[in-house]
This record gives structure tokens, C-alpha cells and sequence, in this order.
């Protein structure tokens, strides 16, 4: 069941409601044709138009979103759909999106809010650690912070430091956030959902280097799956993914690196190895089950991530399976991540991200009998 859509025009009195949602729902019919080639930014895209819709609480705002749609083109349209009121630029100042943002949330509203760059969000992060990750403990569950963070981070796409860090860490070790990272265009519109109806607030990561992406996937049935899992109370929340199925190794990646894990599976299998890749989608709350379900399969596993390895979340997953699947392991856990240096130039983060080369060396590391 799609949501009810209330359109600009309707609001603004200029036609009847009931032209306006039969316009509405003939519209939506008429592009639900089955699966079709969609990018991660038109699925991120959706999910906001969808959820603005089904829940007039929901808000859009943060530096060039309204007019412009956001520099990477994400909140495209929406200020023309919902108006000024619903999703609007705000000045360049992101300890005061993220402060009106807390204001907004303990008062009933669900905003939504865009960082721009992933480094741009630390003027903020006093007020995401001190606030935004506490109201809910410091008032006894009194309040609750409905609120989604909008990160583009990472790297891949030529730029320039403060313009492709992975912050990830800092907010997973912050205790009161959840961290989410789609890899996928499906899990960018399903993932961005369940953000935007938690009561939690969420850091929603999202890797830039995949907002032109494209897989084959169908918007409606998301929609009604969405539906769906409210209608039962269930979601795929904190539920990482088998991308891959293998035998011989595991791949735990999250975010911009699962398709490299996924293309390194590949190579792998045409040299004989059996790599299953799991994609760890949520940071926080982690899924030990499924990961840990793999690799005791395979007694073995390669952690890949864009981060830095030093005190990073490759270091948690590491320290999560090692305490878990000790007594299956075969070899000791390796892992693939950005080096241990301020992001470099854009002419040399080909050396710096983990490629397919640099994760087959460390599968070929793990202590294998032949």
C-alpha cells in the first residue's frame, strides 16, 4: 500500500484533494513498471519524497538542499513538491542545523538533515555527542530525538580532504547513535525508511563514490515492503546482508567498500577460492549473528573498509569475531583499510582505498594448507 500523497498544489488550496490524490496515485501507477535501472541517488531521493509524504512531521533542511538539491542532487525537488516550510536551505553553520534539528525533534517533528561533506559535520559534533546521542538517557526516556544525520562520506570520487573523510568510527563509538551504511540502491531507499521512522537518532552514512550507481530495482515493491514490515512490526534494522555466498573465506565490508569485496570475490573465484562477502549495513546496532554465522563456515575472514585501520571500526569487527569464533578460526582475521595518513590528493587515492589487489594479497595470507 502506497502512502497518501498530499501534493504543493493540494496544499496550497489551488485544486481538490480528491483530483489532487487521484493525480497523485495515476502518476505513481504509471512509473511503477517493475524493475528499472535506478541509482542510489534517485532511491535516497524517493525514500524522502515517500516518507514526506506518508508523515507530515517529516523535514527536510541543511546548506543548498531546497533550491539547489543538494550538491549532489539528492533532495532534488523536493522543496517544489512540499514547499519552503518542509525542506529549506539553511545558513552555513552545522552546529546550528544539527541544534535546530534537536530543538525540532523533542517538539514532535522527524527532521532530516544533510551535512553536505562528511568532514563539514565536525562543527557539529558537539552537539551530536553532547545532545543528539544523550537526550533520551539524561531525561530517563522522557524524550525521545526522532532525528536522521545525512553523512556523504568517504572517498572515490577525486576530492579533496575535508571532502572525503570516513568518520564513521566517531559516531559508532558514541553510545546512544545508531550508524547506518547502505551499499546498495534497494538498501538506500529501505535503510533511509527505517532511519527516518526510528525514535533513535540516526547517522546515515552514505558513500558518495555510490550515489551514481545503478542496479535493477523496483521502487513500488519497496514501498510495499515498507508497508509491510510496519503492518508487522518488523524491519531489517541492525540485519547485516549475505551478498555473497562462499565457502573458503569471508569478506565483511560496509558501505563504499562492499563492492570491491564483491569484485574481489569474483577474481578469487576464477583463481579457485570461495568468498562469501557479507555486507554489515548497520554499524550500530551490529549483527554479530550473522557475521559470526559465516565465519565460523569458513574459519576464516578479511575485515575491508575506506578508514583508517587504527582504532576504527574494522578494529571492533575484529575484536567482535575474534571473541566469538575463536575456536573456528583457521588463520588470524586480516584486515584491508585506508592507510594510516590524512586523506591524500586526489591523483593518489587509488593507492590509499582498498582495491581488489591489496584484498586478495591478505585472502592469500590467511594461513591456507596448499
Amino acid at each position: 500500500m502506497s502512502p497518501t500523497v498530499t501534493t504543493s498544489s493540494e496544499a496550497n488550496g489551488n485544486v481538490s484533494s480528491a483530483t489532487a490524490r487521484a493525480a497523485a496515485s495515476a502518476a505513481a501507477t504509471a512509473a511503477a513498471t517493475g524493475p528499472q535501472a535506478v541509482t542510489m541517488a534517485k532511491a535516497l531521493n524517493t525514500a524522502m519524497v515517500d516518507a514526506m509524504h506518508a508523515d507530515k512531521s517529516v523535514l527536510v533542511f541543511g546548506e543548498d538542499v531546497g533550491t539547489l538539491g543538494g550538491v549532489f542532487r539528492i533532495t532534488d525537488g523536493l522543496t517544489k513538491t512540499f514547499g519552503e516550510q518542509r525542506c529549506f536551505d539553511t545558513p552555513l553553520a552545522e552546529s546550528g542545523i544539527v541544534g535546530m534539528a534537536v530543538g525540532m525533534a523533542i517538539n514532535g517533528m522527524r527532521p532530516v538533515v544533510e551535512m553536505q561533506f562528511d568532514a563539514f559535520a565536525y562543527p557539529a559534533f558537539e552537539q551530536i555527542v553532547s545532545h543528539v546521542a544523550k537526550m533520551h538517557n539524561r531525561t530517563k526516556g522522557a524524550l525521545k530525538l526522532p532525528m536522521v544525520i545525512r553523512v556523504p562520506y568517504a572517498g572515490g570520487i577525486g576530492g579533496v580532504e575535508h571532502h572525503c573523510d570516513s568518520s564513521e568510527s566517531y559516531y559508532a563509538h558514541t553510545a546512544g547513535l545508531k550508524v547506518f551504511t547502505p551499499a546498495t540502491v534497494a538498501d538506500g531507499y529501505r535503510m533511509l525508511r527505517e532511519a527516518i521512522d526510528s525514535d533513535d537518532p540516526v547517522m546515515f552514512m552514505e558513500p558518495k563514490k555510490l550515489y551514481w550507481s545503478k542496479d535493477l530495482v523496483d521502487l513500488e515493491a519497496l514501498r510495499n515492503e515498507h508497508e509491510a514490515n510496519i503492518e508487522r512490526g518488523t524491519s531489517t534494522e541492525g540485519r547485516a546482508a549475505v551478498a555473497r555466498t562462499g565457502t573458503d573465506a569471508t569478506l565483511i565490508a560496509y558501505g563504499p567498500s562492499v563492492p570491491t569485496a564483491l569484485a574481489a570475490a569474483a577474481a578469487a573465484e576464477e583463481e579457485g577460492r570461495s568468498l562469501e562477502v557479507i555486507d554489515v549495513r548497520s554499524i550500530v546496532p551490529f549483527d554479530d549473528e550473522t557475521v559470526c554465522a559465516s565465519v565460523r563456515k569458513t574459519g576464516r575472514a578479511v575485515v575491508i573498509a575506506e578508514a583508517h585501520g587504527f582504532a576504527s571500526v574494522s578494529s571492533e569487527i575484529v575484536a567482535r569475531v575474534q571473541e566469538r569464533c575463536f575456536h573456528y578460526l583457521a588463520a588470524p582475521i586480516r584486515r584491508v583499510t585506508g592507510f594510516d595518513v590524512p586523506y591524500p590528493a586526489p591523483k593518489l587515492e587509488h593507492y590509499y582505498l582498498p582495491g581488489v589487489d591489496r584484498i586478495l594479497d591478505a585472502v592469500d595470507d590467511l594461513q591456507w594448507e596448499d
